[in-house]
């Protein structure tokens, strides 16, 4: 009984230790900033309300527009389906916005298929493509960019990390269970991954 005591409680430990590893690689990923020319800012999408975006997805899309004015990147990517209840695409309501803020419509491009973060970037690539887009920025708060960047790399997009600066997810109370959560879908890929 006594070696099978150890043995768990070594698996515990290693199981413990990899998860810290995670919440510690997640926290430290969010001061990575690797904005440089690209062709497009792909912005990840966020709810919606009504015809206005959420506070986290307006931020989002304002970090993108000044890319754009900033000369940084030539197009913006926006990302979001239809969720239930609603007549307009999240990317769509998204594209009100940045347009208002003062970006071409001709400038910006619609992804209105997906529903997770995931989707987002495997539909925003072939939007890439169908353009001739080889490069872009993934823009998104700054503790969602290192589970954003591996899927972006695996749904085959030269991407660079660019959180926006003005998330709004600043205080201990928002941090920490935004930080759970990505912990939790990050592992949670890293299995996908194994069996995908």
């Amino acid at each position: 009984m006594g070696k099978w005591k150890w043995i768990l409680l070594a698996l515990v430990f290693s199981l413990c230790s990899f998860v810290l590893f995670v919440v510690l690689s997640i926290w430290f990923y969010a001061e990575v900033d690797e904005t440089q020319r690209a062709d497009a800012a792909i912005v990840l999408g966020a709810a919606v309300y009504g015809s206005e975006p959420s506070p986290v997805y307006r931020e989002r899309i304002n970090h993108a527009v000044l890319l754009y004015k900033d000369g940084v990147v030539d197009k913006i990517i926006l990302t979001g389906g239809v969720p239930d209840g609603n007549a307009k695409s999240d990317a769509a309501v998204a594209m009100l916005y940045a347009v208002h803020a003062g970006v071409p419509a001709a400038d910006i491009f619609l992804e209105e298929q997906s529903s997770i973060t995931q989707e987002n970037l495997l539909y925003a690539k072939e939007v890439m493509c169908e353009h001739g887009m080889v490069t872009a920025l993934i823009v998104s708060d700054p503790l969602h960019m290192k589970r954003a960047m591996l899927l972006a790399r695996d749904a085959g997009i030269k991407g660079f990390s660019s959180p926006t600066k003005t998330s709004v997810y600043v205080s201990f109370q928002t941090r920490f269970p935004f930080l759970m959560r990505e912990v939790f879908f990050y592992n949670g890929y890293l299995i996908y991954r194994i069996f995908y």
